[in-house]
């Protein structure tokens, strides 16, 4: 099958250098979080489960994003080993879908982007039992207390506490058209080593 034609915004041989120019367009476009991702797991019982949160590193093979391990999300991502994102972007009229494999960043790397959090953040990621019932706003705060006063104005990065990367199999990049007649390029490959199959896909 011969290459379908790509110019202007989707030109280029490697879709992890086009999805990092879309994010650095929509980083001056959008008013909030132009890297806040719709993340889908789905749990043991195959029941879906989306929710948002923000995309820190989009790298030559992949994308990492942050949270706390014993969360829900966690749970699934470990479990199923899978998952899938979109960026929307709507000041570009833009988004980016994603479905790859899934694999913990709990070394080095994940320190460094730990140690780059405000010190309030890396105070609440030790405080924070994400995903577990809350007793009150003021409970929380309490813990927020008692983990300032205990690991103090330079926290370590704490064991249950990580990066997620995701490596795809699947990238879809989707510009809006006039009369619906919407431009989608789908990248797909088999497994993360093989080589990428381009195709142009209807509206």
């Amino acid at each position: 099958m011969s290459e379908p034609d790509r110019n202007g915004i989707f030109a280029g041989e490697d879709p992890f250098e086009i999805a990092r120019n879309w994010l650095a367009e929509a980083t001056e476009t959008e008013i909030n979080d132009p890297n806040a991702v719709s993340l889908s797991t789905v749990d043991a019982d195959g029941m879906p489960n989306v929710r948002v949160v923000l995309l820190k590193e989009i790298e030559s093979n992949g994308f990492v994003i942050y949270t706390n391990y014993e969360s829900v999300k966690a749970n699934e991502l470990d479990q199923s080993g899978r998952a899938a994102f979109v960026l929307h972007w709507k000041s570009l009229r833009r988004q980016i879908r994603v479905r790859g494999t899934v694999s913990r960043e709990d070394g080095s790397q994940a320190d460094e982007y730990y140690a780059s959090r405000s010190l309030k953040s890396r105070l609440g990621a030790w405080a924070s039992q994400q995903s577990r019932p809350l007793k009150s706003r003021g409970h929380l705060m309490a813990e927020v207390a008692k983990v300032t006063a205990k690991q103090g104005t330079n926290p370590k990065r704490p064991p249950f506490w990580g990066g997620y990367r995701i490596q795809p199999v699947e990238i879809e990049f989707w510009a809006d058209g006039a009369f619906r007649l919407h431009d989608r390029f789908r990248w797909s490959r088999s497994s993360v080593e093989d080589k990428w199959r381009i195709d142009r896909l209807n509206p």
